[in-house]
C-alpha cells in the first residue's frame, strides 16, 4: 500500500512536469527568452529526475531477498544523487546559455504577457505538486519522493523569478535583464542541488541517523535502566526509508536467556514505536562479575529482570 502510493504520487510528477515542458518550450521559443527556456530545460531535468524517482520507488518496495539482505531501499538514495547531477548540469548549461547572450546581444522579447502567463500557471502547477509529494515523502519516509519534491520546489521560486524578470523588462523596457534572470536561475538551481546531494548521497556512506533520532533511542533505553547495566556500541545508518540499529545490551549474567530475549524485545518494540520502519539488533553480552561490587548490583538487577517474565 505504502508502495503503491509513492508510486501514484511519482506519476503524477511525471505527469505534472511532461506538460509544462510543452508549453514553456512552445512560450519561451515563440517569445525569444533565455529566462524562460531555461525555465524549460529545468522542468526537462525535473522530468527525467521524476522518471528516475518513479522507477527508484518501484524497485525500493521489493522485499529482501538472497542477494539484497537488506533490501532495496538504498536505490532511493543512489536516485535522489543522479538528481542532484542532473540538476548541476542543467544550472551549468542555464548559465553557458545565458552568457552567451551577454556577449552577442539580447535580442527584443516579445509576448511577454504570454511568459508572465505560463511562469503563473507553472509555479502554481509545480507548488500544489510538489506539496503532495513531500507530504507523501514524510509519510512514507521516501528520499526519492524528497528529492523530487525538492526540484518541484525550486522550480516554484524560479518561476516567481523569471515572472518578476519579465515584468521588470516591460516596466524598463531592458532586455538585457532576461539573461542576468536566467543567471540567477541557475545559481538557485545549484543551491538546491547541493542540499539535495546532502540529503541523498551521504546516507549511501551509511552516515548515522540525525541527533534527534538517536536521542529517541537514548530516551527509550532511559525507560529500562533498572534492568539491564550498561549499553554500547550504537550504531544507526539508513538505508533508503529503513532505518537499521543495533547496539550492544549488557545484562547480569544471572538472568536466564528467556529474560534477556524478552528485555530485548521489549526495547525493540518501543524503538520502533517512536522511529517508524526500523530494523533493530540487540546484542546481549552476560556481565563479567568480576567484582564483589558488581556482583551485588548484578544480582539486585537479576531480580528486576527476570520480574519483567509474565
Amino acid at each position: 500500500m505504502v508502495n503503491t502510493e509513492k508510486t501514484k504520487a511519482a506519476q503524477l510528477s511525471i505527469l505534472s512536469n511532461s506538460i509544462l515542458i510543452a508549453i514553456k518550450l512552445v512560450v519561451g521559443i515563440m517569445m525569444q527568452s533565455v529566462s524562460v527556456i531555461s525555465e524549460a530545460v529545468h522542468s526537462g531535468i525535473d522530468l527525467v529526475a521524476a522518471i528516475i524517482a518513479w522507477f527508484s520507488v518501484r524497485e525500493s518496495g521489493k522485499p529482501a531477498d538472497d542477494k539484497h539482505r537488506f533490501g532495496h531501499g538504498k536505490i532511493e538514495n543512489v536516485a535522489g544523487t543522479i538528481e542532484a547531477v542532473l540538476i548541476f548540469g542543467a544550472a551549468i548549461y542555464i548559465i553557458w546559455e545565458a552568457t552567451q547572450k551577454l556577449r552577442t546581444g539580447v535580442v527584443e522579447i516579445e509576448s511577454l504577457g504570454w511568459g508572465a502567463a505560463v511562469m503563473a500557471i507553472s509555479a502554481i502547477a509545480n507548488y500544489l505538486v510538489s506539496r503532495h509529494l513531500l507530504n507523501v515523502a514524510i509519510k512514507t519516509d521516501s528520499v526519492a519522493l524528497e528529492a523530487d519534491a525538492m526540484h518541484l520546489r525550486t522550480d516554484v521560486y524560479t518561476s516567481v523569478g523569471v515572472l518578476g524578470g519579465l515584468a521588470a523588462i516591460k516596466l524598463t523596457g531592458i532586455a538585457m535583464l532576461d539573461p542576468i534572470i536566467a543567471i540567477v536561475v541557475a545559481l538557485m538551481i545549484i543551491k538546491a542541488a547541493w542540499d539535495l546531494t546532502k540529503t541523498a548521497f551521504f546516507h549511501v556512506l551509511d552516515v548515522k541517523l540525525p541527533d534527534d533520532e538517536e536521542a529517541l533511542i537514548h530516551e527509550v533505553m532511559t525507560h529500562y535502566t533498572g534492568r539491564f547495566i550498561e549499553y554500547h556500541k550504537l550504531r544507526t545508518r539508513k538505508s533508503g526509508h529503513i532505518r537499521h540499529i543495533d547496539m550492544h545490551l549488557v545484562v547480569p549474567r544471572q538472568i536466564t536467556v528467556e529474560a534477556g530475549h524478552i528485555l530485548s524485545d521489549e526495547i525493540t518494540a518501543d524503538i520502533k514505536k517512536c522511529l517508524l520502519h526500523s530494523q533493530i539488533l540487540v546484542h546481549i553480552e552476560p556481565c563479567p562479575g568480576s567484582c564483589e561490587t558488581c556482583a551485588d548490583e548484578c544480582r539486585k538487577l537479576g531480580e528486576n529482570a527476570t520480574s519483567g517474565i509474565t
